[in-house]
């Protein structure tokens, strides 16, 4: 009987997603994408055979493996051969060039190794971080002005350097996971990266000067301290498993995050605090309040707010006699309560538009979902909550500090990428479930189709609708890039095609959407 329940929900949300792609064709408000391109970036790109899937390449928390600069674009992975690729074209449609680092090669089967990429737009340089999980830093960085000028560059390997284990001179650093680079307003660079392991570690930030090249002023932002206690257990240390990093138009630096305790496993709550000076003293984004997004899923859930001196939670000086850290305590930066019975998942997105409005989405059950999930025989078992359970939650903070919610009524996929366009229209890229029974309370599977949904500013984003289906199967989490084309902006995804067997290399492809 579950075989036959499983092929009816998959046709039905096969049929949803095709009904929506030929109703919104004829006339919607959301956008409409139209595919321009379809490209092969390597052949033989690598998968792996893990306990965190067979994905190697395209993981929701890399920051970024996609990215464009200067009239290139560049994508990061592993080939086969177990070596980090770097790959340009010059666009719209430049071939793909790939510079493959052979100097070093990575032996794990741990999907937390994947390659993160920044570029630093002052002077230029392309800077690489990979495999990582509680490792020392593997780091490299390339020659001055190799993206502000690529006509001029020969692609290939000696334009890096060689492996780092430091950023800041003389201070190696371990026992990391999880970096993530992004670009500052004044066209300089930072990192971030968690030091210690699941449950357990604190969120480090360290600041790249592209006038001088030299990183600088190593802090920790947010701490692992603190006491918590549900019915899943009590712990005295957590981690925060971040969304990421990002400056709004007015130069804000917005994080937020959910927390993952030592004790009880699972995640819970949604965070936010952000910082106008580059991340050393960060400001919580509204006054504390509880609300249970299960029981009320479409309300308004904070009150007014003004930035001043008591919003300020932290003070990250770098120095242990002065700091004051975010921890679990800090007042304000709670945006919603989800405990861990609603199985929130970790590391997923978030986006700024031009009026500084952060937007987040999560994957979190309801109790609703929970009792449609039931309703069809799978009762929640636990933290995680069955595949049938799983929703995209969108949270954004609007312009007097009140988040507001939206819960997108179609069963969640993999862990999403979040785009806000130059009109303010949100976009959302991800890995669908085409079986969510056979799935059920997993995290990881190859299957998948590249779903493209969207919803307009004008609606205030409660109109999200799929826009467009391409067919995989896939077994990466979304990645894509958002840049503009003289006055057409495209999204560029980043896919790879499921292996016939475990472990065998496939195709990678970046596949260019046009947004009308």
């Amino acid at each position: 009987m579950k075989k036959n329940k499983s092929q009816n929900i998959r046709i039905s949300i096969r049929s949803a997603l095709l009904l929506n792609c030929f109703i919104l064709s004829y006339g919607w408000a959301v956008p409409l994408v139209i595919k321009i391109n379809d490209t092969i970036v390597d052949p033989q790109a690598r998968t792996i055979t893990g306990s965190y899937g067979q994905a190697i390449n395209g993981l929701s928390f890399q920051q970024e493996a996609i990215t464009t600069h200067n009239g290139f674009q560049y994508a990061t992975y592993y080939n086969q051969s177990r070596h980090v690729c770097i790959a340009r074209r010059e666009l719209p449609s430049g071939p793909w060039e790939i510079t493959e680092l052979t100097d070093y090669t990575t032996s794990t089967n741990d999907a937390h190794d994947v390659i993160s990429m920044g570029i630093c737009p002052n002077d230029g340089t392309i800077h690489l971080a990979f495999d990582h999980h509680r490792s020392t830093l593997n780091y490299r960085i390339s020659e001055p002005n190799v993206a502000t000028n690529p006509l001029d560059v020969i692609w290939s390997d000696s334009i890096f350097g060689p492996e780092q284990n430091y950023l800041e001179e003389g201070k190696k650093v371990t026992d990391l996971t999880y970096p993530r680079f992004w670009q500052t307003p004044e066209g300089n660079m930072q990192m971030s990266y968690r030091i210690g392991g699941s449950g357990d570690g604190d969120i480090v930030l360290v600041d790249y000067d592209g006038n001088t090249g030299q990183w600088h002023d190593t802090r920790t932002v947010i701490s692992r301290e603190g006491i918590f206690t549900d019915e899943y257990g009590s712990s005295n240390r957590r981690n925060a498993y971040m969304n990421g990093f990002c400056y709004g138009p007015s130069g804000e630096l917005h994080a937020t995050w959910c927390w993952r305790e030592t004790a009880g496993g699972a995640n819970h709550d949604i965070m936010y605090a952000f910082s106008n000076d580059g991340g050393y003293v960060w400001l919580s984004g509204q006054e504390s309040f509880t609300s249970d997004p299960a029981a009320e899923p479409q309300t308004l859930l904070t009150s007014n707010f003004e930035a001043d001196e008591n919003n300020v939670v932290a003070w990250a000086t770098g120095d242990p006699n002065t700091q004051e850290l975010i921890t679990l305590d800090s007042p304000g930066i709670t945006v919603v309560d989800i405990g861990r019975y609603y199985g929130l998942m970790n590391q997923l997105t978030q986006a700024v538009d031009s009026q500084d409005r952060i937007h987040v989405v999560m994957w979190h059950c309801s109790d609703d979902s929970y009792a449609y999930a039931a309703s069809e025989g799978y009762p929640e078992t636990g933290t995680w909550g069955h595949a049938l359970a799983r929703r995209y939650n969108h949270y954004w903070r609007d312009a007097a500090g009140r988040w507001q919610h939206y819960e997108m009524p179609w069963i969640a996929g993999s862990r999403p990428k979040l785009f806000i366009r130059q009109n303010d229209d949100a976009i959302l890229i991800y890995q669908s479930v085409r079986d969510p029974i056979a799935l059920g309370y997993g995290l990881y599977f190859t299957d998948g189709d590249l779903i493209i949904c969207a919803a307009t500013a004008e609606n205030q984003w409660k109109d999200w609708e799929i826009i467009h289906v391409e067919p995989g199967p896939f077994l990466n989490e979304m990645l894509g890039n958002l840049y503009n084309n003289e006055e057409e902006e495209v999204l560029s995804v980043m896919v790879q095609e499921s292996p016939e067997r475990p472990s065998r290399p496939t195709v990678l492809r970046i596949l260019d959407f046009s947004l009308e």
